[in-house]
């Protein structure tokens, strides 16, 4: 169960790399394949989409055929096969077929992890576990910053994919020689459940808005919009791009970590959301006010939002409260689809937003800093409804 469990963290750290690997590539995609940061958008969308639509199957499969299958299989598949796809790409439309891959490819890693804590341990520690495994994944968004844009200097962007894809088909072979699932869980005489159960559980509805809404600002900005934020605001290279990156990286790892013990020691999960994502509603706001005021004031600030926006561990803790055993697998990975999906529909509408927004750099950036703004305060307001849980 250990090495299983090490071997999905692995896995977890390449999906953090997957989903925040295209703001450091911004530049050479540009100049050697003509992709545009508005392309990018798009596929960064698609992969959050597709790894949002795909929680649903990923659940079902959990709660049947259990976590070993379910994550060696996709992820071998799906990531090492986009890693490929991305590596051979001549133009945008092969980036985001390979995106698309890659998405199906993350799906299952984390669930799976989240599956097994929920299913072993008590929901008490649960929210320590899961922030716990998402600071170490997020040994990825790291790996996709400055080490990246270091690679590919080095080796070249096709070579550094070709490795990763290596990597990726190494990590799921290792899932399914090593992952050892818990025991299946007892099915009432009701029956095994269904989507409709879960939409049934008190205390759900006021949490889903803001998980849809509370990772998009920081997975957006930090996965894709930095990039081209720092290059055109304040003319950054790569290696700006990738230390500023870093800086935010770390900042969500710190933020991960610092979130899950946090329901335990004040004895509320509900608070300790809401007062971190209103921190993540300052930093945004203040990217929105000042957005020229220099490369290191905007580090400073999107670390600030990396810091405060790392919530989501946090929350799946409290809608994870909620569910009985046999509804365990989908109904973790129907929080997830909220949070991942949100994300990808707030990465797609940011295209638009990008590309119809007027005046000098600053102002560009001021429109998309306050389109990720809104609906965080908005889903901040609704959750003030939800029903506290006790760390």
């Amino acid at each position: 169960m250990r090495a299983g469990l090490v071997f999905l963290v692995a896995g977890y750290v390449l999906s953090q790399f997957y989903r925040a690997f295209l703001a450091v590539l911004t530049p050479v995609l540009g100049v050697e394949i003509g992709v545009t940061p508005g392309d990018l958008a798009v596929s960064s969308g698609i992969w959050f989409s597709i790894f949002a639509l795909m929680q649903l199957p990923v659940g079902e499969a959990l709660d049947r055929i259990g976590p070993r299958l379910t994550a060696s299989v996709l992820l071998g598949l799906g990531g090492g096969g986009g890693a490929l796809v991305f590596a051979l790409a001549e133009g945008p439309w092969a980036v985001h077929a390979a995106m698309a891959l890659i998405g199906i490819g993350c799906s299952p890693v984390l669930m799976a992890s989240y599956y097994i804590f929920a299913r072993i341990y008590s929901p008490a520690v649960f929210g320590t576990l899961a922030g716990a495994i998402i600071g170490a994944g997020s040994l990825g968004n790291i790996a996709g910053a400055a080490p990246l844009a270091w690679l590919v200097g080095a080796v070249g962007w096709r070579p550094a994919l070709f490795a990763l894809a290596a990597v990726t088909f190494l990590v799921a072979a290792a899932l399914w020689v090593f992952v050892r699932g818990p025991e299946r869980a007892e099915v009432p005489e009701t029956g095994r459940g269904s989507i409709l159960h879960l939409l049934k559980v008190p205390g759900l509805w006021a949490i889903l808005p803001l998980m849809a809404v509370a990772y998009a600002p920081a997975a957006a900005i930090r996965g894709l919009w930095a990039g081209p934020y720092l290059q055109e605001v304040f003319g950054a290279d790569a290696t700006v791009i990738g230390r500023a990156t870093l800086v935010m990286a770390l900042a969500m790892v710190l933020g991960n970590f610092a979130y899950g013990p946090l329901d335990r020691i004040f004895g509320t999960r509900k608070w300790v959301v809401i007062l971190g994502n209103i921190g993540a509603a300052f930093g945004l706001a203040a990217l929105a006010l000042v957005p020229g005021a220099g490369v290191w004031t905007a580090t400073a600030l999107l670390a600030a939002l990396g810091l405060f926006g790392s919530s989501f561990p946090a929350i799946m803790a409290h809608g994870r409260s909620f569910f009985p055993p046999h509804l365990v697998g989908r109904g973790v990975t129907f929080l997830n689809m909220f949070g991942i999906g949100g994300a990808g529909i707030l990465q797609f509408a940011s295209r638009p937003v990008y590309q119809g927004a007027s005046g000098a750099p600053e102002d560009v950036f001021r429109t998309v800093f306050l389109f990720f703004l809104v609906p965080l305060i908005i889903g901040i307001f609704l959750y003030l409804f939800s029903r506290d849980a006790r760390g």
